[in-house]
Parts: structure tokens; sequence; C-alpha cells
């Protein structure tokens, strides 16, 4: 006899409170570069070992009273808000796409569906904790972006057996790449290789080396006083590499048949498809991000969005692949302007950085995807 669904959202949401208090640890020491695995679980004041029983996700901090247990110092309500909202966000996603069935073409839970699923809360985990993170210290640790990133290749790359090439052109559930779009991330990414190794070699130069100003709080003065359209030229320098290789390997494909023919013998493998269809969300993530980076940086002479928000966009985009990490962008500064709105209500104004309202537009692209498109398709008389 089958389970009923509320069973299911139940067990769902209890698993994501836990992966919530894995985030916790995460949140607080990978910015200050301990190790998410030793030592187990400490109180911050005392230095006394968290028992088990006290580590139960929700629970534990209710019961305390968001106190420890040995020297009565304040725990953080931060641990209790990611726990729960972790939750939430895995039993919403397993609601709305196999409960509502609001995502069309999701196969069942057990016939592929639970990978897809899996990607796309890994994702969401690693937002809630690099989004954490930037609003406490005006910061993304790279890492959680990089690993975000590895997890869409590389589920890319297996979902085209998984679900078929096919069923993933036509439901968008994962990234696939055309022959075309393959040839642009297959030379843009041969152009970053050359432009991180000309990095390395000390060709290219870092930009902004040795700023620290996003982990210092944001709204604190530079040390530095960086010549901020200088060091966005570095950066110009360093992508040139990635566009020239794109167009070449265009060029090189379109103009002769033969090779044409070759490469779409090659791109369209199902892993490779697969995984070219990632790296293109990738890069498309990141380069909508650095082209706003540039062009506010050039236009107000001040530094214009993070760097870490590019990798976040990208990380994105390598899960959900190029158009939906594209809606998201434009979706994000309507979280900015409500966020805005009710801090003008309470009259009370903190800044915050803008990767958490990117992260709310990638999250309302995952929740509402059909809708989303469906509505956009209209807008353009598809």
């Amino acid at each position: 006899m089958p389970l009923p669904d509320w069973v299911w959202v139940i067990f769902v949401f209890a698993f994501g409170c836990c992966i919530g208090s894995f985030l916790n640890v995460v949140i607080y020491r990978l910015p200050r570069e301990l190790s998410i695995v030793n030592p187990p679980s400490r109180c911050g004041t005392c230095g006394k070992r968290i028992r088990f029983y006290d580590n139960i996700p929700l629970f534990s901090w209710l019961i305390l009273g968001g106190k420890c247990r040995n020297c009565g110092a304040r725990i953080s309500p931060r641990y209790f808000v990611v726990e729960f909202l972790t939750g939430a966000v895995f039993a919403g996603l397993f609601y709305v796409y196999f409960i509502l069935g609001n995502r069309a073409g999701m196969p069942a839970f057990l016939s592929g569906g639970c990978f897809v699923y899996m990607l796309h809360v890994v994702l969401l985990a690693s937002l809630i904790a690099a989004s954490a993170i930037d609003m406490e210290l005006w910061v993304i640790p790279l890492s959680i972006c990089w690993f975000a990133t590895g997890i869409g290749l590389v589920g890319s790359g297996v979902g085209a057996y998984i679900l078929g090439v096919n069923a993933m052109e036509q439901s968008g559930l994962l990234p696939i790449a055309s022959a075309r779009t393959g040839t642009l991330a297959a030379g843009a990414g041969a152009g970053l290789a050359i432009s991180l190794v000309l990095l390395k070699c000390g060709v290219f130069k870092q930009s902004y080396e040795g700023y620290e100003g996003e982990a210092k709080g944001g709204e604190a003065e530079q040390e530095v006083n960086y010549r901020h359209r200088a060091e966005i030229m570095k950066e110009i320098l360093f992508l040139l590499p990635i566009v020239f290789c794109a167009a070449g390997a265009w060029a090189a494909v379109e103009k002769s048949e033969d090779v044409f023919l070759w490469w779409v013998g090659v791109s369209q493998r199902p892993a490779i498809a697969g995984l070219l269809g990632s790296a293109w969300g990738y890069l498309v993530g990141c380069g909508i991000v650095w082209f706003t980076r540039i062009l506010g940086t050039l236009g107000f002479g001040k530094e214009a969005m993070g760097l870490g928000d590019v990798h976040l966009m990208g990380a994105a985009g390598a899960v959900l692949g190029a158009w939906p990490v594209v809606v998201a962008f434009f979706l994000a500064p309507f979280f900015g302007l409500a966020w805005v709105g009710v801090q003008m209500f309470f009259r009370k104004m903190r800044q915050i950085p803008y990767g958490p309202f990117l992260s709310l537009g990638v999250f309302a692209v995952i929740m509402l995807h059909d809708r989303i498109f469906s509505h956009l398709f209209g807008l353009l008389g598809y």
C-alpha cells in the first residue's frame, strides 16, 4: 500500500532540516577557513562539545530556548531559520514536482524524477548557504559555487542517459546543448583555459588584488584606493580569449559542412551534449552578471556587483541551463525592490548584498518554471 502524500512531504521536510543543520556548519566555518568535518559541533562561547540530543534540527533550539545548555550563551536564531528554511524548500519543491505535478515532463520520482530533484535541491541548498554567508560577511565563498557547478556538469552528462536527450530538450529539466550552442560552449571553454593559464603565469593580472572590502562588511570604506576602471580593464582582458575562441570555434564549424557534420556526430552524444549544455549555462550565467559588472564599473567609476555573484549565477546556469538563469537574473531586481519597500515601510534601512536576491530569482524560476516560461513565450508570440 503506497504511503500518503503527507507522509512523503513530512519525511522530505525532516531530511531538509537535517541538511540545513549541516549548512549551518558550512555557513559558520567555511568563510573562517575551518574544517567542516572536524572538530564536532561545539559551543562558540564555552567550547564544550554539543551532545547529539542538543543537536536535533529545530527541536533542540526550541527546547533550549536558543541558549547553550552548558554556559547559557545565546545561540543565534539563524540556526533555527536555516534549518526550517532548508526543510521548507526541500518539501516545497517535492510537493510542486511530484504531488501537484506543476513541472511538465517531470518523470515519476522513482523513474528519474529523483535525479532531477536532487540536482535542484543541491543547487538550492548551495544558494541558501552562499546567501547566508553573503548577508553576514558580504562575501560568497567560491568553493560553494564550484561545488554546485561541478554537480551541474556531472549531473547533466549523466542525466542525458537517465532521462534521454529528447526528453531533456523538450522539458528543459536539465541543460542540453544543440550542435551550435555546443560549439560556443566548447570554444569558450578552451578560451577560459587559456585565460586561466595566462593568469597563472602572470601574463594577466588579478583584478582588485588584495581587496578585503566585501569580507569586512561591504559598507566600510576600502582600505586601498583602487582605480576601478583600470581594475575592470584587467577583467576585460581576461575575457577576450574566451570571446575570441568562442567566435573562432563557431566560424570553423560553420565554414565547412564536413566539419559541421563531424561536430554534430561528436557533440550530440548524450553525455557530451549534457556536459556542453551545462557548460553553456555556466558561461551564460557568469557572462550576464560579469557584463553588468563591467558596464556598471566603467559607467560609475565604482565596483559594481561582485565576482562572487558572477560565480553564483554560473553555478545556477550549470544546473538549470542558459535560459532559466537569464530569467532569474532579470527577476532578482524585483526582490531587491520589494526589500527596499519593506525597509522603507518600517523606516529601518539595512543595506544587504545582491547575492540573496539573485538566489531568490533562481528559486522563483525553479518553483514557477512552467508558468513563467508560458507567459514569457506568450509575450514573445510563441
